[in-house]
């Protein structure tokens, strides 16, 4: 039986919103929504915290704990050592890649994900539902077997492709087969991450009007702000930073 595990990669130090994932959403944390949300799909086994062995990130630890979620810390840069160490360490066979700061996750599309990688009739090492954005940005879900996590942990040399897990499949795709999960409305300029102060307010709003719960469907809360464009319009303008943005910055301080 393949087993999956959900495994959530979290930080305090936030560089624009920092102790975001513990902010609170009604009356939880982000994480613990992240948390619930990725439990509620049906294909997952186990979901697995994994943050950094600072003390800057004891209270990640802590929040794991009261959670009741297994907590995996390792290096706090080295993001793919500490996501090889989370998967080795619970036995997975399939890894699904989640980040804290997503508190609007939908389960079922975390399943189709799921769905995308292990019940295709030709191999495949990684699924995604980033490569073709249809779903709003903050419905991330990633899958790989962990066989595909090790090759990604010998393979990738740079810094950012190290702190950036999955980076190297999307810079070589020729090494890896992949395959793209595509939602059936493209919603792809909403934003439902949270980064900043105005999104953090924007998902606050959501949560106030429509109470959802771990298992409320993305297609809900599209509805909502289809409906009231002047929510959207909280964080319009909010810049999306990728892995490419660090790896320039980087660039520049290394001349």
């Amino acid at each position: 039986m393949t087993r999956v595990c959900a495994i959530v990669q979290a930080r305090m130090g936030s560089q624009r919103l920092p102790g975001k994932v513990l902010a609170a959403i009604g009356r939880q944390s982000m994480l613990a929504h992240v948390v619930e949300r990725a439990a509620a799909c049906a294909a997952v086994d186990q979901v697995v915290i994994a943050t950094g062995d600072g003390a800057d990130d004891d209270p990640i630890a802590r929040a794991a704990a009261a959670l009741g979620v297994a907590c995996w810390r390792g290096s706090p840069h080295d993001v793919l050592a500490r996501y090889r160490g989370a998967a080795d360490a619970h036995a997975a066979d399939v890894v699904v890649r989640l980040t804290a700061d997503c508190p609007l996750l939908d389960p079922d599309v975390i399943g189709r994900v799921i769905a995308a990688l292990t019940a295709g009739r030709a191999p495949c090492d990684y699924a995604s539902n980033t490569f073709v954005r249809t779903y709003p940005r903050g419905l991330d879900a990633e899958a790989l077997w962990r066989d595909t996590l090790h090759r990604l942990d010998r393979l990738a040399r740079t810094a950012a492709h190290r702190e950036h897990v999955t980076a190297l499949v999307h810079d070589r795709p020729d090494w890896f087969v992949t395959t793209s999960v595509e939602g059936d409305l493209d919603a792809s300029d909403l934003r439902l991450t949270v980064d900043t102060a105005a999104d953090l307010e924007l998902v606050r709003r959501i949560h106030a009007r429509l109470a959802p719960t771990a298992t409320t469907p993305h297609a809900a809360i599209v509805a909502l702000l289809r409906r009231e464009p002047a929510l959207v319009a909280i964080n319009a303008a909010i810049e999306q930073r990728s892995w490419r943005h660090a790896e320039q910055r980087a660039e520049v301080g290394r001349g």
